[in-house]
């Protein structure tokens, strides 16, 4: 098992290895269900319009709301960004996996990213959920 023993990464051994992200997650104990961040501040405020300081800023959110449940970026199973332009977020990639590990560290949960139209808050770059489960004991 990988992450503090708590969860086993799921990776056929045949396939190219996954860089950033993991195929699949096993994990048993408490789930905890994080809504969608987005770059806002806890004042609903957007400090900033750039892409990347609002991937930090929700990536923030989501270790807040985890703190809440005793809970941080280890216990992260899942992750499903919305974005409202892949080609900046291809393009500043290097800055964006900075952003993460800063944020989350060197841990890489199942992950997808999907392109929207546009988001609720007009002024949001990306939104951000995430699955958490926090091992029982």
């Amino acid at each position: 098992m990988s992450d503090a023993n708590f969860h086993q990464l799921l990776h056929p051994s045949h396939w190219k290895p996954a860089i950033g992200y993991a195929n699949g997650v096993l994990a048993s104990g408490q789930t905890v269900f994080v809504g969608g961040q987005i770059g806002w501040n806890a004042d609903q405020v957007f400090e900033s319009d750039d892409f990347v300081v609002q991937v930090n800023q929700a990536l923030q959110n989501i270790v807040a709301i985890l703190t809440e449940a005793n809970a941080g970026p280890e216990h992260i199973v899942r992750l499903t960004w919305y974005v409202t332009d892949k080609r900046e977020y291809l393009a500043r990639l290097k800055e964006v996996g900075g952003a993460y590990r800063e944020v989350l560290g060197k841990h890489f949960p199942a992950m997808t990213m999907v392109q929207v139209a546009g988001l609720v808050e007009d002024q949001a770059k990306v939104e951000i959920e995430a699955t958490a489960v926090i091992p029982a004991g």
